[in-house]
C-alpha cells in the first residue's frame, strides 16, 4: 500500500526511473501533467526540470481549477435558484482503475467491457466472478453538473467508479480478490443529472485518506475504455464519519491505526484542497448511510 513518501501507489508517476517519468507524463493530461511536474521535482528533477524549491509529495490542483497551494480560485457557477456548483480538480487514477489503462499478471484489466459491470449495486461480482464485499452499506448519489452553462445538470452521462474494500483490497489487483470484480460499475445519470450506487463504506489502508475513485464518461455506450473517459477524480470522506464507522463496526479494525496515521494535510491527493470533493453524508453503523455529491465540470 502507498506510504507518505515520492512516489506512493496514487501518484501517476511510475517507478522506472526519470526517463520513466518523464515518459509518463507526456501522456498525462494538462492537469496531471502539472502535478507530476511538481513530484518529479520533489523527488530531484527539478534542475532539469527548472523548477526549485520544492519539496515533499503534496498533489498540485489544475491552476484554472483548484483552490490548492498555488493560490488560484476554483471556478465556480450560480444557478437561476442560487446554487453555486465548482469544478471538480482531476486528480490521478491510482493504480487500480480496472479501465483498459493498466495490467495486472501481465493482462491489461478492463471491467468496463464486463457482462453487467452497467449496474447501480457493486457490492457483488459480475461474469463468471460471484463474490461479495461485506462492509456498512453505503448509498452514492452523484449529480453531474455543467458550470459553464450555470450548474445545468448533465443528464445521460455515465459515471465509473471503484473503491477498496473494507479491509483496504481492490479487486481485480490485490491479493486474495484478483479473481473478484465487485465494487467496481457504471451508472448512466437520470434527468437530474443523478447516478446512484448501492455499496459498502470503505477501509482507510495505509497512507491514503478513505476515498471512492470514479471517471466521467459522455454516455454509457462510450464507458469502455479509459481513452473516451472525460474527467478522472476522487471524493473524500469526513474524518468524524470515519472514525464513527471504524470504531463501531466489524471488519474494519485496520482502519482505526490506518486513519490515526493520516490526514488531508499529509494525503498525497488531498493536500491542496478538498471542498469540491468531499461527500455530504447522514445515517449510521446499523442503518447504513447516504452520501451525495455534486461534481462539476466544464464542458
Amino acid at each position: 500500500m502507498p506510504q507518505q513518501t515520492c512516489p506512493s501507489a496514487d501518484h501517476p508517476l511510475d517507478s522506472l526511473g526519470l526517463q520513466g517519468d518523464l515518459r509518463r507524463m507526456v501522456e498525462l493530461e494538462a492537469p496531471e501533467r502539472r502535478r507530476a511536474l511538481s513530484w518529479l521535482a520533489a523527488l530531484g528533477g527539478g534542475g532539469l526540470l527548472g523548477a526549485t524549491g520544492l519539496s515533499g509529495c503534496g498533489g498540485g490542483g489544475d491552476a484554472s481549477t483548484s483552490s490548492g497551494a498555488s493560490g488560484n480560485a476554483t471556478v465556480t457557477a450560480t444557478s437561476s435558484s442560487g446554487e453555486v456548483c465548482s469544478v471538480i480538480p482531476t486528480e490521478t487514477q491510482g493504480p487500480y482503475p480496472g479501465d483498459g489503462s493498466n495490467s495486472a499478471n501481465g493482462s491489461v484489466v478492463n471491467a468496463l467491457m464486463l457482462s453487467g459491470i452497467v449496474r447501480s449495486d457493486i457490492r457483488t461480482s459480475v461474469g463468471s466472478a460471484s463474490g461479495t464485499a461485506s462492509g456498512v452499506p453505503l448509498t452514492l448519489r452523484v449529480r453531474l453538473v455543467n458550470v459553464n452553462a450555470a450548474c445545468a445538470t448533465l443528464d445521460g452521462w455515465a459515471i465509473y467508479l471503484w473503491h477498496c474494500t473494507r479491509d483496504g483490497k481492490y479487486s481485480l489487483y490485490s491479493s486474495g480478490v484478483t479473481s473478484e470484480n465487485y465494487l467496481r460499475g457504471v451508472q448512466a445519470t437520470d434527468s437530474s443529472g443523478t447516478a446512484t450506487f448501492t455499496t459498502i463504506f470503505p477501509g482507510c489502508y495505509s497512507g491514503r485518506m478513505p476515498h471512492i475513485h470514479f471517471e466521467v464518461y459522455r454516455s454509457v455506450g462510450t464507458a469502455t475504455s479509459a481513452d473516451n473517459k472525460l474527467l478522472t477524480s476522487q471524493m473524500a470522506f469526513p474524518t468524524e464519519v470515519c472514525e464513527g464507522v471504524y470504531d463501531n463496526a466489524s471488519g474494519y479494525s485496520a482502519s482505526i491505526n490506518n486513519l490515526a496515521q493520516i490526514s488531508f494535510a499529509t494525503d498525497n491527493v488531498f493536500s491542496d484542497g478538498h471542498d469540491s470533493q468531499m461527500l455530504s453524508i447522514t445515517g449510521d453503523v446499523s442503518s447504513g448511510y447516504v452520501a451525495t455529491i455534486t461534481v462539476g465540470m466544464s464542458v
